[in-house]
């Protein structure tokens, strides 16, 4: 199992931060979040989709600036402050993915299942929305485009 990426010094809730190049494992942050208190464990998987605005996509990749990992951390303390959690974990991948990859894993625990549900839901909302990571999508007509670039 890869070991937990965390910083130093960030909230206890948050137990697994990272951006990977390798396939991600959703086994690997439920084991991170485990502990006896939390009635309620909230996953969110996304995955590579075949299709964006109508186009077939055949693949993309993901880049991320090299202050991602940080504002990944952040984004994770900040749920964790901002909600009543007991655990948060959070994975990028970056790099080549293809149909059906898992691109990003969030989690949250919480003693009941609303604050679980609505802090992962503000996790990848945050993340998707500050988290430095572009997607360049290739399409089937020879195209591509990049998404989240600033």
């Amino acid at each position: 199992m890869p070991e937990r990426t965390v910083q130093e010094g960030s909230s206890p809730a948050v137990r697994l931060v990272d951006l990977r190049e390798t396939p991600l494992d959703v086994a690997e942050v439920m084991a991170a979040l485990g502990d006896e208190e939390s009635g309620g464990l909230t996953v969110f998987v996304g995955r590579v989709r075949n299709h964006d605005h109508g186009l077939d996509v055949t693949g993309l990749e993901y880049s991320a600036h090299p202050t991602a990992l940080e504002a990944l951390r952040r984004v994770c303390a900040d749920i964790a402050e901002q909600y009543d959690v007991h655990g948060v974990a959070a994975l990028h991948r970056v790099g080549r993915l293809e149909i059906g990859d898992v691109a990003v894993v969030v989690a949250t625990t919480a003693s009941h299942r609303g604050d679980a549900f609505a802090a992962s839901r503000a996790l990848i909302d945050t993340l998707k929305a500050e988290v430095p990571i572009w997607k360049h999508q290739h399409f089937a007509d020879g195209t591509d485009q990049w998404v989240g670039t600033p």
